[in-house]
């Protein structure tokens, strides 16, 4: 796997926090993440299973928006904007940024499909930051949330509800959504309909549904 980092923004106050942090530790990092998503939480130990990704290329850009960073394919394009609002740990905060959007380059989105569901993709991006602790300390509590599908903490707390039902769920998950999507994989998985999953997973937190 190839690793680039281009900082595009170099002359802004963020492309400045940025090369303060540095391109060699976002390469140092990178590989790190990778496995880590490769192993834990997308278990694809068989190449046939992966995306055929040999490169994976960092943008740093001069842009606004509602989004830290959007990734398309294997092209990872971070706001510069959005590095500047981090008042905390910015290698912390960055590289939990990194865990989210690494996930997104290597899982299944349903390919050539109509529709995907998309909240329930952010749902395992999210999945991955929790797994390696790298989430904040405003990320969903188990009990919160509106629906199973609302997306990002809110479904990654329910990922891992599921996954002590059926272990290593969110891979199983994953690997089923590389042509589609539909909510009887959940049955498929655990032997229940996703509304009933979460009807019994906010009842074990004492919440209504």
């Amino acid at each position: 796997m190839t690793y680039t980092v281009i900082n595009e923004a170099a002359n802004t106050p963020g492309g400045q926090k940025f090369t303060n942090l540095g391109i060699p530790y976002t390469k140092e990092i990178l590989p790190k993440i990778h496995m880590y998503v490769w192993n834990n939480i997308l278990q694809q130990t068989n190449p046939a299973d992966r995306k055929p990704i040999d490169t994976v290329e960092i943008f740093i850009k001069d842009v606004d928006g509602p989004y830290e960073a959007l990734t398309d394919v294997n092209k990872i394009n971070v706001s510069a904007v959005a590095l500047n609002k981090y008042h905390g740990d910015l290698k912390w905060e960055f590289t939990s940024l990194m865990f989210h959007e690494m996930t997104h380059v290597f899982q299944w989105t349903c390919v050539n499909a109509i529709k995907c569901n998309y909240n329930l993709i952010e749902g395992i991006a999210d999945y991955t930051i929790l797994k390696a602790n790298y989430y904040p300390s405003f990320f969903a509590k188990p009990e919160t949330g509106n629906k199973y599908d609302q997306g990002y903490d809110v479904t990654a707390r329910f990922l891992e509800y599921c996954d002590t039902l059926n272990p290593s769920f969110p891979a199983k998950l994953n690997k089923m959504m590389r042509y589609a999507y539909a909510d009887s994989y959940f049955k498929n998985l655990t032997g229940k309909p996703v509304q009933q999953l979460w009807k019994e997973y906010k009842a074990k937190y004492g919440q209504p549904i």
